[in-house]
């Protein structure tokens, strides 16, 4: 089993920062790749980074690319999500998700999700 606990998110004017982390339980974590979905109000959810279980691969949505940045601590069973040139069509409640590595698509296959922590940007 794990559990996924997300860092309160919160509220950040356009062009700013914001660093989301999603703190882990159980002591398999350091075999589960990790991403964070988003879902806008009256949205689908939509994959947003992920990470390997090994950290050598990442991978973003393309909205995202160059701005957000995934990483992990695996010593502190935890990921984060650096937030960075935020924009207003950034504004969402973000979640952390966890899969055993090795299943396949970036955008199935996840058993642990987080409880979700809402970012808004302000224009």
């Amino acid at each position: 089993q794990v559990q996924l606990v997300e860092s309160r998110g919160g509220l950040v004017q356009a062009g700013g920062s914001l660093r989301l982390s999603c703190a882990a339980s159980g002591r398999t974590f350091s075999v589960y790749d990790v991403a964070w979905f988003r879902q806008a109000t009256g949205k689908g959810r939509e994959f947003v980074a992920g990470i390997t279980w090994d950290s050598v691969i990442t991978k973003y949505v393309d909205s995202v690319k160059g701005r957000f940045t995934i990483s992990r601590d695996s010593a502190k069973n935890t990921v984060y999500l650096q937030l960075n040139s935020l924009k207003p069509e950034d504004t969402a409640v973000y979640y952390c998700a966890a899969r055993p590595r090795y299943a396949g698509s970036w955008y199935s296959s996840y058993d642990y999700w987080g409880q979700g922590t809402q970012v808004t940007v302000s224009s």
